[in-house]
């Protein structure tokens, strides 16, 4: 059942793993399909009553193996073994659509050169560099952001979670090691993806009782969502 919060908040949701109660935000929604299958409801639009699970891996991988699902649901379910990966798929796809938008909006810039240009003039809203990024190519940006920024070059976002073939997919373009997203409004859109995939790949989202999230990716927004929890209910 949902637990009464005040009038502007809404209500929070019970996690099946932790039992602890947080936003349905820092939540992932699941529900049986019709022939019993347990499915994510990233977007908490599908049909049927739903159990939540906080947003990390972990907690979904703990959830499979207590068979949490059915006791949540109280209904026998069939729950891939795969659930844990395929959310990510789902999360990694999502941001990477979103950051496809995000550049069709004309807010992105791709290309070293470009990249430092705008980091450099200070006109950026998050660096974005592929996992396989050298170490020297990351630094000159970051002293680029700096020159521009100055101490305020640590409130932009640095995202490093996408492989170059994942740019390459968004920005319709090859090769893409280094891109810059301006401010602008589908650039919120991309970062609330993005910070969402990664609190679930770096257990921001939660943890297993016992158990410690590993670290935190580097977010200054991150440490509000500490812990989740959700709530077998719709």
């Amino acid at each position: 059942m949902d637990v009464p919060r005040s009038k502007d908040e809404g209500p929070h949701r019970r996690c099946i793993v932790t039992r602890a109660e947080r936003d349905p935000d820092e939540m992932i929604r699941f529900v049986a399909a019709p022939d019993g299958m347990i499915v994510p409801d990233l977007r908490r639009k599908l049909p049927g009553r739903g159990v939540w699970v906080g947003a990390s891996r972990a907690l979904v991988e703990e959830a499979v193996r207590r068979k949490a699902f059915t006791r949540g649901l109280k209904a026998q379910v069939t729950v891939p073994q795969t659930l844990a990966g395929d959310v990510e798929g789902l999360l990694q796809r999502d941001s990477v659509q979103a950051l496809a938008l995000a550049n069709k909006a004309g807010l992105v810039v791709a290309g070293f050169g470009k990249v430092e240009e705008a980091a450099a003039a200070g006109r950026v809203k998050a660096i974005i560099h592929a996992a396989e990024a050298a170490a020297d190519g990351r630094r000159k940006i970051a002293q680029a952001l700096f020159r521009g920024l100055g101490e305020r070059a640590a409130e932009v976002d640095v995202v490093e979670v996408f492989a170059g073939h994942d740019l390459d997919l968004a920005l319709g373009r090859s090769h893409v090691i280094h891109a810059a997203l301006i401010a602008g409004p589908g650039s919120e859109g991309f970062l609330a993806r993005w910070r969402r995939l990664a609190r679930y790949r770096n257990g921001e989202g939660g943890t297993p009782p016992g158990e410690e999230a590993p670290g935190a990716p580097r977010e200054r927004d991150l440490d509000k969502h500490e812990g989740a929890g959700f709530e077998p209910n719709e």
